[in-house]
């Protein structure tokens, strides 16, 4: 299940992790990778067994959707992403200095790059009924599972002996989360709870500072993390947690989804094109009435249950242009990537409080100063050239991700549009 570590637990500068769910997992060793990649094995086969007794059935059938992969496909391609950067690849030795496109052996399965490769089948096939069932694709990933962990065992310890073993177990994580995100699409219940009610806190002010951008070369860190970046920051006022369901009606009840003066051209589009005149997040059924007391209410779709939002949870399954919207209603604005990450860093004891869900920043994605391609996203959903420019940055965590990928440093991006993902925000005064 997702982990419930609470969110606002401080977070450890980098360093020799000292368990499984630490940050710093980043730099583990063989020793810790083994169990770890153990551990991240047999999440992904208990979220399998999740939507088997949500749906009832050990075939995993769902409604072909364009916005999900069919479960047990995605489950495939994890044990198929590891064999495809570990067992099969002879310059796995090499690290991120990798070529794109190594010298490979032969797959355990013979038709593992016709079936779990995304270069190679087309997502509408990947819902054929001619793919393998649960049972061969657990036992495929407990093949997988097994070459990966005896290779190990001879790795080199150090970063490029260990990458592509780090880069497996980040890989299996972030899968894990789009498991869960597939779920709330779907409407499956998988017993996934919110982190409990806390405390509203007033905005935290944080004094100027210089600040480096950017993860350091040692260790794992996904491509758009790399690079550095040095960044003098004026005095700034945050908001101590993200904007909240009761925060959020107010702006629905001002007619905030009717008003073309608070959105961006681009965000009017985008709302033009949403279907039946939303008025309100995904998955949201009912919301408004703030200005009858009690903070309005907010009836929403919470894994195939239609449930009250708590007032003071975090509003989540928000577009960036629907934050970007909100803001501006506010006389506020979306914090930079370089503020949240200061504040993540700085302002946990004064009452900042981040992990309940991904949060949208002001950032547009672009590379930082000695940006270098990583040898496996290329042409993948990972891969962050094709967004620089495009894409929104996205900083922190969410209730679903893995207690070692709460980090931060952590920088995730996603088209503004999106709003499938756990996704919320905060913002700061102008």
């Amino acid at each position: 299940m997702p982990s419930s570590q609470p969110p606002s637990t401080p977070f450890s500068a980098p360093g020799v992790p000292h368990s499984i769910d630490s940050p710093a997992m980043c730099h583990a060793g063989r020793e810790l990778l083994s169990l770890a990649l153990i551990d991240a094995r047999n999440h992904t086969l208990h979220l399998l067994s999740l939507y088997e007794q949500a749906l009832g059935s050990a075939a995993i059938t769902v409604p072909q959707d364009e916005d999900i992969d069919p479960p047990v496909w995605l489950a495939g391609h994890i044990g198929w992403f590891a064999e495809w950067w570990i067992a099969r690849n002879t310059q796995r030795a090499f690290g991120v200095d990798c070529p794109v496109r190594p010298t490979r052996l032969a797959p355990i399965e013979p038709n593992a790059d016709e079936w779990w490769n995304p270069s190679q089948i087309d997502p509408l096939e990947r819902w054929s009924t001619d793919m393998p069932d649960l049972v061969q694709t657990k036992a495929y990933l407990l093949e997988t599972l097994e070459s990966t962990l005896e290779l190990l065992e001879h790795a080199a310890e150090t970063d490029a002996g260990l990458y592509f073993y780090r880069l497996v177990l980040f890989h299996e994580d972030l899968r894990g989360e789009q498991l869960v995100v597939m779920a709330q699409t779907l409407g499956l219940s998988l017993g996934v709870e919110f982190p409990p009610s806390a405390v509203t806190r007033e905005p935290v002010l944080v004094p100027a500072t210089s600040w480096e951008l950017g993860m350091p070369e040692a260790g794992f860190s996904f491509a758009q993390e790399g690079g550095m970046q040095r960044a003098e920051v004026p005095e700034f006022e945050i908001d101590a947690q993200p904007l909240t369901w009761s925060q959020y009606v107010e702006f629905v009840d001002d007619g905030g989804y009717d008003r073309p003066e608070l959105w961006r051209p681009e965000g009017l589009q985008w709302l033009a094109a949403q279907t039946e005149g939303r008025r309100g997040p995904r998955y949201v059924e009912q919301i408004g009435g703030a200005r009858h007391g009690r903070g309005g209410s907010v009836l929403r779709q919470h894994f195939g249950r239609t449930m009250r939002a708590a007032g003071n949870h975090s509003v989540m399954h928000v577009s960036w242009w629907e934050a970007d919207a909100w803001a501006r209603w506010a006389g506020r604005r979306l914090a930079t990537e370089v503020e949240w990450e200061i504040a993540a860093h700085t302002a946990t004891r004064r009452g900042f409080r981040w992990a309940d869900v991904h949060e949208w920043t002001a950032g547009t994605l672009r590379p930082w100063p000695g940006f270098r391609a990583d040898p496996w996203s290329e042409g993948g959903v990972f891969d962050p050239q094709p967004a620089f420019g495009h894409a929104r940055v996205l900083r922190g965590a969410s209730f679903a991700t893995r207690a070692r990928m709460r980090s931060p440093k952590r920088r995730s991006f996603a088209l503004p549009g999106r709003d499938d993902g756990f996704f919320g925000f905060r913002t700061c005064a102008i």
